[in-house]
């Protein structure tokens, strides 16, 4: 679940508060020195510390990876709840109040004469701070009978909408085999990064680049490997779980439920990876992964409200094919330093590169706020591939190129220091003459984390991060009539904590 990614602060802050907020925040830092999926419940269930799964709650280690592989169960007498006291109930909630500071450059100036021309032109940086909230999780999971668990997160966001980011069963060990194990419900794929359990808060941090990227113009909003699904998985592993295979059938529909989309497509998400013991390096872990499918870009329409023609929900037809492949990579280099790299070669058909594709306003958690009217109505609103519709002369499918690199120093138990750098690059765009770096994303993050306890009745961190974002060509088009390119910063202070 991505806590901030999608909350902005939008009044310019006078100079003094700002330069007070600030000082406020670097007391934080001094002092002391996060959207995830982090269960005191299951600690406080095997009389464990929170640091015996997490490499720094909530990112997990091997041993956290092998418990979640084995249905949130260790393998003893203790996994069936008839062993739990009575008065065990496994539950958690997790809130983060925070301090942040956004600036953003090459914003148009809709209000303020004399700055910089005519309304609607660029008026250079506007920058915002203040004091805010993530969103609020209830996380509860574990195990119904021994080798049937479930996991339920209810989770709004910071104005406490509520949506469930999260509800799945599996029933694992089928047989007595460790390589049979089935998930039902909307989980998270299985990424060997997890963006669920990610250390990071910020808007462009706290997702990763490479699991969302959309070219400039596309329609497709269905191959987002960060997002939880709907479908039923595959899980199969060994013993040891140094071996790990998946397959998911999924509907595509980005998560959204009630088949506001295609009902009648699907994609396949596959991955494959192996655990290499390099004694005192630590655990190294490679893999691939193939994100393939199909989606509709045609919906049937209704004329009757007197509004247009509107998309009719679930009935998405047209159905074209994308693809998301890649290799991925963990690598301990000692007790302390770990490395995490994700690659991804991405390609949308044509009729995707053209904007056809999603007929549904997603709210971005997993929800449709809207269905969009034809023609388009907003970014977020394609145009429907009706019948007798073609293309523009010309048009190709788009192709990119992604890259994750997310290093990580653990001082110790409680203190971890943290680095990203994301590439995302057009290989390809979808109409010819088109700038071929339109699109084109360098997002860079740095931060700390510092956990005075975590045990089995609850988690608390101080946390700071630092972020940088640049995406050419996407920004408004200034006085001399050209497209500037987004570039944002925030820097973010807070305090997590879970009980």
């Amino acid at each position: 679940m991505r806590m901030w990614a999608q909350s902005h602060l939008c009044q310019k802050p006078q100079r003094s508060s700002s330069v007070l907020a600030a000082a406020f925040a670097l007391i934080f830092l001094i002092l002391g020195s996060q959207s995830a999926s982090a269960l005191p419940a299951f600690a406080r269930k095997y009389g464990l510390r929170c640091s015996a799964c997490h490499e720094s709650w909530p990112a997990l280690n091997n041993f956290g990876l092998k418990f979640r592989d084995n249905g949130y169960q260790l393998m003893n007498d203790r996994d069936s709840p008839i062993w739990q006291n009575p008065g065990y109930w496994p539950v958690t909630f997790r809130i983060t109040p925070i301090w942040h500071r956004l600036s953003s450059l090459n914003q148009v100036d809709t209000y303020t004469a004399g700055i910089a021309g005519p309304t609607g032109s660029t008026a250079g940086r506007i920058t915002s701070s203040g004091f805010d909230l993530s969103g609020l999780d209830f996380h509860t999971g574990g195990t119904l009978e021994k080798n049937i668990s479930f996991y339920v997160l209810p989770s709004s966001d910071p104005t406490g909408a509520f949506h469930f980011e999260s509800v799945n069963a599996r029933i694992d060990n089928i047989g007595g085999s460790p390589w049979l194990n089935v998930r039902f419900g909307r989980f998270e794929l299985n990424n060997l990064l997890s963006e669920k359990r990610t250390l990071w808060l910020t808007g462009n941090g706290g997702i990763y680049q490479t699991y969302h990227f959309i070219p400039v113009g596309d329609g497709n909003i269905f191959g987002q490997m960060g997002d939880n699904q709907l479908g039923m998985e595959y899980l199969g592993h060994s013993v040891d779980d140094r071996t790990r295979v998946s397959a998911s059938l999924l509907s595509s529909s980005d998560g959204n439920v009630n088949l506001s989309t295609g009902a009648n497509s699907y994609s396949g998400f596959f991955t494959f990876d192996q655990g290499f013991d390099t004694g005192k390096l630590g655990t190294q872990r490679i893999g691939a992964y193939a994100f393939v499918g199909e989606a509709a870009t045609y919906y049937k329409t209704d004329s009757s409200g007197g509004t247009g023609a509107v998309p009719i929900p679930g009935s998405g037809i047209g159905n074209k094919s994308f693809s998301r492949v890649g290799f991925y990579g963990q690598f301990y280099l000692g007790p302390h330093f770990d490395l995490n790299v994700v690659t991804q070669h991405g390609e949308d058909n044509a009729w995707f590169g053209q904007g056809y594709g999603n007929a549904i306003a997603s709210d971005g958690n997993g929800g449709a706020t809207a269905t969009c009217s034809s023609p388009a109505n907003g970014p977020n609103c394609p145009p429907n591939n009706t019948p007798g519709t073609t293309l523009p002369a010309g048009s190709r499918s788009p192709i990119w190129n992604g890259y994750t690199f997310e290093a990580r120093y653990v001082y110790s138990p409680q203190l971890i220091f943290k680095a990203v750098y994301e590439a995302e690059r057009m290989q390809q765009q979808a109409t010819p003459g088109t700038l071929s770096s339109l699109g084109n994303i360098n997002n860079y993050s740095i931060g700390y984390r510092y956990n005075p306890f975590m045990t089995s009745r609850a988690g608390f961190a101080y946390f700071g991060e630092f972020n940088l974002f640049h995406q050419t060509g996407t920004g408004p088009v200034n006085a001399a009539g050209n497209t500037t390119n987004v570039n944002t910063s925030e820097l973010m202070f807070g305090m997590d904590f879970d009980f």
